[in-house]
């Protein structure tokens, strides 16, 4: 049986990664994190970040591609 790696945690971890580098409380799943004035040196924070508390090593593009909570919870999943 398969699990679901996409869970909300995973979400929900993401989001708060993306709150707190970018000092607001105005983040949701579909959040496109360039759009609420992330840029790329914050990136690199959210990237450090997931790496650190989800073990995965998501690159620049990945999150380019993806710049939503959502979109880097399903690399974070397909990654595992």
């Amino acid at each position: 049986m398969s699990v679901d790696t996409t869970t909300p945690t995973t979400t929900e971890a993401v989001v708060a990664v993306f709150r707190r580098v970018l000092e607001s409380d105005d983040v949701t799943a579909d959040s496109d994190f360039f759009l609420l004035g992330g840029d790329s040196l914050l990136a690199t924070r959210v990237l450090s970040a997931i790496a650190r508390g989800h073990g995965v090593e998501l690159t620049f593009e990945d999150f380019v591609l993806a710049p939503t909570p959502q979109g880097l919870a399903e690399l974070i999943a397909a990654a595992r």
